[in-house]
């Protein structure tokens, strides 16, 4: 079994140590920052499969240590905090961060959201991979991989978005969202169902993620995310795709 590397970002030294003593012993390989000076070191230092990461740390704050991390990569980050205010949540998932757990926390539950995850990020990182050079080439897309709607042009054999022929950059979990409403384009979803769907967990009924996830797609496909053309709000239901 592969063994994931982790970066724990936790400045309370028993909570850091009953989370590595835990996922050791699970397999994963965790490196534990006391602060966000030595995480912003030591995420540049190696490379980790996922970063957990508390907001309430000395030196660098925890969004400092979040924005740092986006500014080059897209590993997943699960926020581990205290600090359970919506305001918190909405701003941490905004900067970039996949998951948010508050503490008190169930050790069985920060699993299950780590593994589900690294599985995300492992898949997409995997088809990305896959894709043999050749495939840039337009005569070899499979026109059932390429999706189009509107301006946007969806390549599922190279998990590439474009818009107008400009390239848009997606996260996975965005990327997924939108490859949902693009093969689906007459279905509507709610919010328990979209994170049913792409995040592969257990719909708790918090619903910053989905509706952070959708205010973020929609600034990067949208000419105006106020007025949306593509991801639709159907009012207390969930959303749907436009044209």
């Amino acid at each position: 079994m592969e063994s994931h590397k982790i970066l724990l970002v936790e400045d309370d030294a028993e909570i850091s140590e009953m989370l590595k003593n835990y996922l050791t012993a699970e397999n994963y390989d965790v490196t534990c920052a006391f602060d966000g000076q030595e995480a912003c070191m030591q995420f540049d230092a190696a490379s980790f499969s996922l970063v957990l990461l508390d907001l309430m740390i000395p030196k660098v704050s925890g969004m400092d240590v979040l924005q740092h991390i986006r500014r080059s990569n897209f590993v997943p980050v699960i926020i581990l905090s205290a600090k359970d205010t919506e305001t918190d949540k909405t701003l941490g998932l905004a900067l970039g961060a996949d998951d948010y757990i508050t503490k008190p926390f169930s050790v069985v539950e920060v699993l299950a959201r780590i593994r589900a995850n690294i599985r995300r990020a492992t898949q997409y990182d995997g088809a990305l991979a896959a894709v043999p050079s050749v495939l840039a080439s337009k005569k070899t897309a499979d026109t059932e991989d390429v999706l189009t709607v509107g301006e946007l042009t969806m390549n599922l054999s190279d998990y590439t978005l474009t818009k107008s022929g400009e390239a848009v950059e997606l996260t996975a979990k965005e990327f997924e969202i939108l490859k949902l409403f693009m093969q689906n384009s007459k279905k509507v979803y709610t919010k328990e169902q979209l994170y049913s769907l792409v995040w592969n967990d257990a719909y708790l009924g918090d619903e910053n993620a989905v509706n952070v996830h959708i205010s973020r797609l929609r600034n990067k496909i949208e000419d105006d995310s106020r007025n949306p053309r593509y991801i639709l709000t159907v009012w207390g239901i969930g959303y749907k795709l436009g044209s």
